[in-house]
């Protein structure tokens, strides 16, 4: 997290993982992360952002716990339910949405809406009306994952335009998933959004090239908005 803040990222997106290398969430790794960072490098002003959906076996509380006893500047806010890499279910059911979203607000976490196609977007309005969510909204557009959107510029103003109509005044990010990853990159500094980038996404650095870490990704993604943006 410290290598990729010097490199030039404003958030980091944490996921945790056990001792067997599975995803956990486990909210003492998630503490035991968060001491670490700050006692090694009290330096590091990175936005925090903690994932609410890093096991498929959490339950609606240990999707939450760590959020309300760390209290960090953002978290993950799936909005709906999908089938997950063809071979599980992703549920975000209406009830743990709505709890969620208003546990957010009392906890002072800013909820990154991760919309994996444009019906999330319209559910996103939905809480907002309701109360569930407080604008202005961010969201982060999770493009190219298996059964959700493809990554292409075609999609990518499709689900911005959609936003603006649906969600006007939000601010936005997206990824890509794999082959999209450059395109999504380039993608988000002509439209003028965010980028974000890692291995939880993407673990080729270009063609046939294994990444060697995250903060390859975050150096080439300043790299262009630098000469972009």
């Amino acid at each position: 997290v410290y290598a990729c803040w010097k490199a030039g990222a404003a958030v980091a997106h944490l996921h945790m993982r056990d001792d067997e290398g599975k995803g956990t969430m486990d909210k003492d790794r998630f503490a035991k992360t968060v001491e670490l960072l700050r006692a090694n490098h009290p330096d590091c002003d990175v936005i925090l952002n903690m994932t609410t959906s890093g096991a498929l076996n959490a339950t609606d509380e240990t999707r939450q716990i760590h959020l309300e006893q760390l209290r960090p500047e953002m978290g993950s806010y799936d909005c709906g339910s999908m089938n997950w890499l063809h071979t599980s279910l992703f549920i975000n059911s209406p009830a743990f949405l709505e709890q969620l979203g208003r546990n957010m607000q009392e906890w002072g976490v800013k909820p990154e809406i991760e919309a994996f196609d444009p019906g999330m977007i319209y559910n996103a309005q939905y809480y907002l009306k309701k109360g569930v969510l407080k604008g202005p909204l961010h969201f982060q557009f999770c493009m190219g994952c298996a059964n959700g959107i493809a990554g292409s510029m075609k999609n990518l103003v499709f689900m911005k335009e959609t936003m603006e109509a649906a969600c006007p005044g939000s601010t936005w990010s997206c990824f890509g998933v794999g082959h999209s990853a450059m395109t999504m990159l380039y993608g988000a500094v002509a439209l003028g959004g965010h980028i974000r980038v890692g291995m939880e996404d993407n673990v080729m650095y270009s063609k046939g090239k294994l990444a060697d870490s995250n903060v390859q990704f975050v150096d080439r993604a300043r790299r262009v908005i630098e000469e972009f943006g």
